[in-house]
């Protein structure tokens, strides 16, 4: 499923062709994909202007001239691909039409937007934009990573007296929202923490530094486009490449990275989840 840098190279793809932009047509070729759409939608979002794009942990908010917004969250194989796009960043012709393709917004400056999904796993919902945050998906979530409200004291006071591992504490999306397996796994890494730690028994020092570290691989992973392991593309169809810099994820039984370590990446599976990590340099 994509993660925090996935989603936020998406909307970054998205921002040119539809920021600005009004939605000519709206076409919902099924009732549902995860759950059912909202009634009425493409004509609710026919003729709206979007106003802007944002992120909020793994979901796509489009802001509307209608006062409502649209949530768009990719699950698992989702994608949002653009075409004909006038400002030639985009593949310019349209494509023909996909078996998959279940929402298509046609935007009045030429480009199309094309939400995809074979396992039909994502969702979409439209709400009136001032109850957007307490949205079922969006309520009880924790600060943005990436935000100021993320520093060293909040990470401190979240993990105080938290008895879960701490790679469980990281993925707990009211703790913090966004992170995901891939992520929380190369954050450690570079902390030279090990998963299993707990997340109270975690020193200040260490507990703190990992505000700053976490930042670092989003940001890493942004600017290489995320990874793509899977069916991940961003919206011009290209895929991401940060998966050809993973440090553990998905590197069981290869060395570690560090020159001065002689350790091998293990993987242990921790809440259903594969946990990957140099059983030496993280403790």
């Amino acid at each position: 499923m994509p993660e925090l840098p996935e989603v936020e190279t998406v909307r970054r793809g998205l921002e040119p062709a539809m920021t600005g932009a009004k939605i000519a047509k709206a076409q919902v070729n099924r009732p549902d994909l995860r759950w059912p759409f909202p009634e009425r939608m493409a004509e609710r979002l026919t003729g709206a202007t979007v106003r802007g794009l944002r992120r909020r942990s793994k979901y796509i908010l489009a802001d509307l001239s209608s006062d409502d917004t649209l949530l768009v969250h990719l699950g698992m194989s989702g994608r949002m691909l653009v075409s004909g796009d006038p400002l030639g960043q985009f593949v310019h012709t349209h494509p023909a039409p996909a078996k998959h393709d279940h929402v298509v917004l046609d935007m009045d400056n030429g480009a199309r937007i094309t939400f995809n999904d074979p396992r039909r796993f994502g969702a979409m919902d439209l709400m009136p934009t001032r109850e957007i945050e307490s949205h079922p998906l969006l309520s009880k979530l924790g600060p943005e990573p990436l935000g100021n409200s993320f520093d060293e004291p909040y990470l401190l006071r979240a993990l105080k007296a938290k008895n879960t591992p701490i790679k469980s504490a990281l993925l707990d999306q009211r703790i913090v929202a966004g992170l995901g397996n891939i992520y929380v796994c190369e954050a450690l890494y570079r902390a030279s923490i090990s998963p299993k730690k707990r997340a109270g028994g975690l020193s200040k020092r260490r507990a703190a530094a990992l505000v700053p570290i976490i930042r670092e691989v989003l940001a890493d992973a942004i600017e290489a486009g995320g990874s793509s392991l899977r069916d991940f593309r961003q919206a011009d169809g290209e895929l991401g490449y940060f998966q050809h810099r993973f440090d553990v994820y998905g590197r069981e039984g290869e060395p570690c990275n560090r020159p001065d370590c002689n350790g091998t990446v293990r993987r242990i599976v921790q809440s259903g989840r594969s946990s990957f990590y140099c059983g030496q340099c993280q403790r």
